[in-house]
């Protein structure tokens, strides 16, 4: 199999299950689709749990020093959240989705109701967070790019199936919107998997799944509707968490 069956078999099922999830949305009621997306919320909770357990990797305590992995993750979420407020990405992550939601779901005259456009966009922008933020989204992306096979990513593909049929029935087409992300996301990593061969040693790994592990916890905040975190804005921190971790490994 090519390097990339794995994003495509993802942005396939992302979209079947948006479809699946929209015609079973209809025959459910408003109490059932909320009571979907809390069931969604929890287990996007404890996934986001299981990613900042990396916290205790051995590999990475004994690289940085067991009280490091603390400071590089509160470092990296600081320093990620300024960059990303500075650069507006949640706004823009939101603007993106307001855009396709007016051009694919433009009613006579031009006018939209705020709740549908709202609706696309939490879609969108929710979907697109949990779909994109994960050890197997980095992992399974760059193992298929270094030729490694595309078995993660197939696994991704699935959870995020069934993920889209959740979403989709409570929050409608801007999942759909969710399957460009993840096909951007995916497809640079195998890019970059493929050019720069494993870039991330266990340490940096740890890293920056204990970062995205945190970040899916502001997610499923969202989903259960406690607090709107920008999640969108943290999303830098996922780069700066490896960072942090070879500038510490080079001070020691």
């Amino acid at each position: 199999m090519f390097p990339g069956i794995g994003t495509l078999v993802n942005v396939v099922t992302v979209l079947l299950g948006t479809v699946i999830g929209v015609l079973v949305g209809h025959r459910l009621t408003q109490r059932t689709r909320d009571v979907v997306t809390d069931g969604l919320g929890l287990v996007t909770l404890l996934i986001a749990a299981l990613s900042a357990a990396s916290i205790t990797d051995a590999s990475w305590a004994a690289a940085v020093g067991d009280s490091a992995p603390m400071l590089i993750v509160l470092g990296s979420l600081l320093t990620g959240g300024i960059l990303g407020s500075v650069l507006r990405i949640e706004d823009r992550l939101e603007g993106f989705g307001s855009w396709l939601q007016a051009g694919l779901h433009a009613r006579a005259g031009g006018r939209e109701e705020s709740a549908d456009r709202q609706r696309f966009i939490e879609g969108f922008v929710s979907s697109s967070l949990v779909f994109c933020v994960g050890p197997l989204t980095v992992l399974g992306s760059l193992n298929d790019g270094l030729g490694n096979g595309p078995d993660q990513l197939f696994l991704k593909a699935a959870l995020d199936g069934f993920a889209a049929i959740a979403f989709a029935a409570s929050l409608g087409w801007g999942v759909a919107a969710s399957a460009i992300a993840v096909l951007v996301v995916q497809g640079s990593l195998t890019v970059l998997g493929a050019a720069l061969g494993d870039i991330l040693p266990d340490p940096h790994l740890a890293a920056l799944t204990t970062t995205g592990g945190l970040m899916l916890v502001g997610v499923a905040l969202r989903l259960l509707r406690i607090k709107q975190l920008p999640v969108g804005d943290l999303l830098p921190a996922l780069l700066i968490a490896p960072l942090l971790t070879q500038v510490v490994i080079a001070l020691r």
